[in-house]
Order: structure tokens, then sequence, then C-alpha cells
């Protein structure tokens, strides 16, 4: 089973309003923990789209109008992923999502690949979340909490490197993943 770590920046919380404007992926054969292959990169997104943005979620990120203008455009992370996930043989069945807040990163991975198109690639439909795994499998999850930082902290692991960027937060999901799963 491959595991597809999955990360998104994006300029709000809102996917109706808002964009992807960073997208990390690693996928990970889930029985040997071998790296099959990453992909990251900023997306582009229009002058009138970047005025939407919440400076709030920018101030997490640390994304100005300089990183997306030179971003690649949504078609090209669009190749990019299909090929990525060619690559790795990625199919229904055969791998898994899993992120740390599924439900938001799935929505804005929506505007890259619509959903339709993703069930016509016979993409997979299961999106797993680490904060259920933790809930799941630590005493009192509640005290510590649910974020990923203080998930980590509950396995004695490192925050996440600020500001957010994609990749940081993928491989901190993989390092999460593996010490509540206890497969480190």
């Amino acid at each position: 089973m491959l595991g597809i770590f999955l990360d998104t920046e994006t300029n709000g919380l809102n996917p109706r309003k808002h964009l992807p404007i960073e997208i990390a992926i690693v996928i990970v054969n889930l029985q040997s923990k071998k790296e099959y292959a990453s992909y990251e990169s900023v997306i582009s997104i229009s002058p009138s789209d970047w005025e939407k943005s919440d400076p709030d979620s920018l101030a997490v990120n640390g994304f100005t109008w300089n990183d997306i203008e030179h971003g690649k455009s949504l078609d090209q992370v669009y190749a990019d992923i299909l090929a990525l996930f060619k690559s790795c043989d990625v199919k229904r069945g055969k791998a898994v999502f899993i992120c740390q807040n599924p439900s938001f990163d799935r929505a804005f991975f929506s505007h890259i690949i619509d959903p339709d198109e993703q069930e016509k690639l016979n993409f997979p439909y299961h999106w797993l979340d680490l904060a259920s795994m933790h809930w799941a499998t630590h005493p009192e999850p509640w005290r510590t909490g649910i974020s990923k930082d203080a998930i980590a902290a509950a396995h004695k692991l490192p925050p996440e490197d600020k500001p957010h960027k994609a990749m940081n937060g993928t491989r901190h999901l993989i390092a999460c993943y593996w010490a509540v799963t206890l497969l480190n």
C-alpha cells in the first residue's frame, strides 16, 4: 500500500474563495517505508485571486505576490501530478492519501484536479488524517491537542519548521505518522 502524504498552502481558508498556492506530495510504500517519489511546486494565481487573500493565512505561510507570480500554472501542476501518480502506479485500492487535515487539503486539491476527473483516473478516495490516528492511539488526546505540532510534541518530535511551507509540512507529517502508528 502506498501512502500519498500531501500538504497544501493556500491564500486563505475558504475553498470557495481561496486557492492553493503551494503543494507538496511524498509517495511512500507504507510496508517498506521506501520513498518512491516526491513533488513540490508553488502555484501561480491571478492578481485578482491574490487580492482575495486572507492576510492571516499569508502570515502563517509567508508567501508574497513575488513568490506566487513565479509559480507554475495550475495546468502544469495538474500535468506534473498526473505524471507522478502514473510513475508510481497510484490507483484506488493500492494507495491512500494521508494528511494532517484532509477536509482542508482535499478541498484545495480539487482546485488542481477536479473530483470527477479524480474519479475517472481511479485516484484513491480514502483521505486519512493524522489527528484521528493520534486520537485513536494516544491516551487522552484532548489533553495534548490535535494540531500537528501538538501531536509531534506528544511523541517527542520537534515542531514543524516555520513559516509553513508545503514540503516542510509533508516531511513533518511523515515523521508524525511513523510515531503515531508506532512504525518508526
